[in-house]
């Protein structure tokens, strides 16, 4: 991970520390534009931690459509990447869908201290597969979850899995952890096949 990067996003907790803070232009409910610009959107990294850990929280992740939104994030930022743009384009009807901020409120506090331990365990480690053509795989990868995703919202706890994927991806691209981002292959290859399994 660049000095640049680990500046901007320092881990999962920091992460969830400012989607708390965020500016809020609703008292009821925030939007997906704010969340992103409290995160930053200048990496790749950030905006795939973003849908996943709305996906994973509980609470939020289990309203409907939540999952579908996310996934639309997700293609429109790694197809982007796989056509080989550096900047991000996200559309404003995208930006300003929201969710209920009491809601993820307490799903941010719920998760704060898993946050904690899976910092922890972030190191630079098999770097090959975060840099360079390491990065448009996981991108591939990414592209494929967010196409199964609107199928899981109807397989219980599968958009669930698909989250911590999209997370576990998202942290490997930012610490630079090879280790997480071949979890996150494994894990993703088992969410898709019992998704699959669920439908036939």
């Amino acid at each position: 991970m660049t000095e640049e990067r680990r500046q901007e996003l320092a881990g999962l907790s920091q992460l969830l520390d400012r989607i708390g803070q965020a500016p809020r232009t609703d008292a009821e409910r925030i939007r997906l534009g704010e969340m992103l610009q409290a995160v930053g959107q200048g990496s790749f990294g950030p905006l795939l931690l973003v849908p996943g850990v709305i996906t994973l929280l509980p609470l939020v992740g289990d309203i409907p459509g939540v999952p579908t939104l996310m996934a639309l994030l997700v293609l429109l930022v790694a197809g982007q990447l796989l056509v080989g743009r550096r900047t991000f384009w996200l559309p404003q009807w995208l930006l300003k869908r929201s969710v209920p901020h009491g809601k993820l409120d307490r799903a941010l506090t719920w998760m704060h201290k898993p946050a904690r331990v899976i910092d922890r365990g972030l190191k630079p480690r098999l770097t090959w597969l975060t840099q360079r053509a390491g990065t448009y795989l996981i991108a591939i990868f990414c592209f494929l979850i967010a196409l199964a995703m609107p199928l899981m919202e109807v397989v219980p706890f599968s958009a669930n899995g698909a989250g911590l994927a999209l997370m576990m991806f998202g942290l490997s691209l930012m610490a630079n952890d090879g280790l997480w981002a071949l979890l996150a292959l494994i894990l993703t290859g088992g969410t898709v096949g019992a998704v699959i399994v669920a439908l036939l």
